[in-house]
């Protein structure tokens, strides 16, 4: 009877030891499983961990459509399948087949059970590296792409006597698809644009560098501002349905420095705010035809005003009056009316409040639009000038 005793605490002995070796090496694998940052790896490293242990001649991770590790020629059907726990789509429906056909031990499949289930958390977390580092290269392009778009903004602003221009702009987002530019020509004749290209983020980024180059190349040409607007719309609708999704809103203007006076074509784009001295009410510089890119064989009609000294000339993207408290919007009224108040800024200072006004408005909300501005004031005259004149 003792002897029988003692055999059996004997081989309670041996199983106990058997399943503190096997924790161990269950505690050794997810360390090694979890020791790797390539989904890849982590898989080989899983398998050579099963054929090491179970002391079979291969193993493989299937998946209906991919296979890691080998094993020898099929049929499997009489193998050890464990299916990895479900959590990553990679390896959704996946399974650890073992060439092993005799029974496992119940320790064994204890151990195979928390093998695959330390391969699945480490597969996740090879695939959220992987992510993480995909995200990083978009980050750096999205990081290069805001600096070149920002560099295409004018570098400075043209040295016109009596005359006092800025521009500011801000992207919704790393990118956008505002434009705003002013090209010189000879005779003191400045070439200005603020466009706004539908949607916001990179494809309108795209677009809108393409239609800068188009117009840049029409504006120097010295051609009437109707027929750059013409031949932008044809050329933009020419391009294909994908690019008309992405038609333009366009203000353009001509400035005639020396004679002051202003030529002015609107192509779908909101009113640009013209406060003439000796005037109460503001002139809107509404269009004259619809975006540019979304029908084909557009006109346009230019508009022709004085500049006189003493004027100011605001023209935006709705990125500044689409701005909302709860569902209140800020509106052109509240645009023109700030503006309006700035009367003795400069050009710079008029900017800075205005974007500060509608920060004060917004409050903590983000900002959901890009904003672009162009402000042009010409210098009232001094006493001394009227008395020249």
């Amino acid at each position: 009877m003792e002897a029988f005793s003692s055999h059996t605490g004997f081989e309670e002995l041996l199983v106990l030891q058997q399943q503190v070796a096997r924790l161990q090496a269950l505690l050794q694998a997810s360390r090694q499983v979890h020791g790797t940052i390539s989904l890849r790896d982590v898989l080989m490293t899983a398998l050579e961990i099963a054929v090491r242990e179970l002391e079979v001649p291969g193993a493989a991770i299937t998946h209906p459509k991919l296979q890691y590790g080998e094993m020898p020629p099929e049929p499997w059907e009489a193998c050890a399948r464990f299916p990895l726990p479900e959590g990553d789509a990679t390896l959704d429906q996946a399974e650890l087949v073992l060439a092993c056909t005799r029974k496992l031990t119940l320790s064994e499949e204890d151990f195979l059970e928390g093998l695959v289930l330390q391969t699945s958390v480490a597969a996740q977390n090879a695939r959220f590296h992987e992510r993480d580092l995909e995200w990083a290269r978009v980050q750096q392009d999205l990081n290069a792409a805001r600096e070149l778009q920002r560099s295409l903004l004018p570098e400075r602003m043209p040295d016109l006597a009596g005359y006092d221009l800025a521009v500011r702009s801000s992207t919704c987002f790393e990118v956008g698809g505002d434009y705003v530019d002013i090209i010189e020509l000879p005779d003191n004749e400045q070439v200005m644009i603020v466009a706004d290209v539908a949607g916001k983020g990179l494809a309108s980024a795209i677009v809108s560098t393409a239609f800068r180059a188009a117009f840049r190349a029409l504006a120097i040409t010295g051609l009437p501002l109707k027929t750059i607007a013409r031949r932008l719309n044809q050329h933009h609708w020419d391009e294909g349905e994908a690019t008309r999704r992405k038609y333009v809103t366009a203000l353009l203007m001509r400035l005639d420095a020396s004679a002051g006076k202003l030529e002015v074509v609107n192509a779908g784009h909101n009113p640009g705010f013209l406060l003439l001295p000796g005037e109460a009410a503001p002139k809107l510089l509404g269009a004259s035809g619809p975006p540019l890119g979304i029908l084909p064989a557009m006109q346009y009609e230019e508009q022709h005003l004085p500049f006189p000294a003493g004027s100011r000339l605001l023209v935006y993207t709705d990125g500044l009056t689409e701005v909302f408290k709860g569902d209140e919007e800020f509106g052109e009224e509240r645009l023109l009316a700030s503006f309006q108040s700035c009367g003795g800024c400069g050009s710079e200072a008029t900017l800075a409040q205005l974007w500060n006004t509608i920060g004060e408005f917004s409050g903590t909300q983000a900002q959901v639009d890009d904003m672009t501005a162009l402000v042009v004031h010409r210098t009232p005259k001094v006493a001394s000038e009227v008395a020249w004149s």
